[in-house]
């Protein structure tokens, strides 16, 4: 899987690429500051070159894993969701570049890259496409890395991302159905809403060729459908991925829930999420740790060849640029409800 950029002409400062849109763009030489529209984009581009990065789309000032000088980056907005971009705070910082990521899902995001582009004339908006399918992240990572002139960086995180995938989809590709587990990814405060198998929000799951019980439809790009504590009974997952912490300290101990499987058996985990999540919120290439993750959590049997702790450790320090101690991976997977 590959993505070049294609340079028509250069001269003096200035070059024309073409963008994974097809557009054709003007951009810098030397690309040194660049802001993502949406979290997707902007955590590749912290993988592959943070100190080009001039913000994220969130705070991430409390995390407690990312170095000082990128978790104080400021917050730029973005287009997350439904919402619309906030061009005024793009101008503040003045970027080289503005990064903005196809979705590929059955609904209409609210800015086109026409929109987009005309809100932050003059600065360059630049298309890098399919970023939230997690069976296709390398295209898109091998085209910023010779954007920003390293790819040695995206090659190493494709490589790391290609052997987990295919170590982990391929394996439990052989367990037969009545041997996959049933499971239930629980969003929100009270654990009511939830995502189906053809969601981009669930997709460590499908990799790890689990069985999502929420046989619902996929109603928007957001997601979070509501479901009732009663359709969930009927469901009877084996397994709880929770997204949210208050639901997960609280599960064990609330009577509305201690008669389904997963709760009786201890089966409920909470999904890691500093910097930035394992599963979903967004889903980008931050959730290619979901895989390895969410596969000890249903097959742990089938895989005691993947140390969890060391390969936590390996993708904070090359990926996210710190340097994690053992403490620091087994406090993280702990947290989540696995001993490392």
């Amino acid at each position: 899987m590959s993505c070049t950029i294609c340079v028509a002409t250069a001269s003096g400062s200035t070059k024309m690429i073409t963008d994974m849109a097809g557009r054709q763009v003007t951009v810098p030489e030397t690309i040194n500051a660049a802001i993502g529209t949406a979290p997707p984009v902007t955590v590749m581009t912290y993988i592959i070159a943070p100190d080009k990065l001039v913000g994220f789309n969130s705070n991430y000032n409390s995390s407690k894993y990312l170095p000082d000088k990128y978790k104080n980056l400021p917050n730029v907005g973005g287009t997350q969701g439904q919402s619309k971009l906030n061009a005024e705070s793009f101008f503040k910082y003045n970027p080289d570049v503005i990064l903005n990521g196809q979705v590929i899902s059955p609904f209409k995001d609210a800015n086109s890259i026409d929109d987009i582009q005309n809100q932050l004339n003059p600065i360059p908006v630049v298309v890098v496409g399919d970023i939230t399918n997690i069976s296709n992240f390398a295209p898109g990572m091998t085209f910023l890395g010779q954007l920003y002139n390293n790819p040695e960086k995206a090659e190493e995180f494709n490589t790391f991302y290609e052997n987990i995938y295919k170590k982990v989809s391929e394996k439990t590709a052989s367990i037969p159905e009545s041997e996959r587990k049933k499971v239930y990814y629980a969003e929100g405060p009270e654990g009511l809403m939830t995502d189906p198998a053809s969601s981009n929000h669930a997709e460590p799951l499908n990799v790890c060729n689990g069985i999502n019980v929420a046989d619902i439809e996929w109603t928007n790009m957001v997601g979070r459908t509501p479901v009732s504590i009663e359709q969930i009974m009927k469901w009877n997952p084996e397994v709880i991925i929770a997204a949210d912490k208050q639901f997960y300290n609280k599960v064990y101990s609330d009577p509305n829930w201690a008669e389904i499987k997963a709760v009786k058996d201890k089966q409920v985990y909470l999904v890691p999420s500093d910097p930035f999540n394992w599963y979903d919120r967004s889903p980008g290439v931050n959730i290619v740790m979901g895989i390895p993750w969410t596969a000890k959590i249903l097959y742990p049997d089938k895989f005691t060849d993947i140390d969890l702790k060391a390969l936590t450790k390996e993708f904070y320090t090359k990926f996210y640029h710190y340097d994690m101690s053992d403490q620091e991976a087994e406090d993280l997977l702990s947290a989540s409800g696995i001993k490392a």
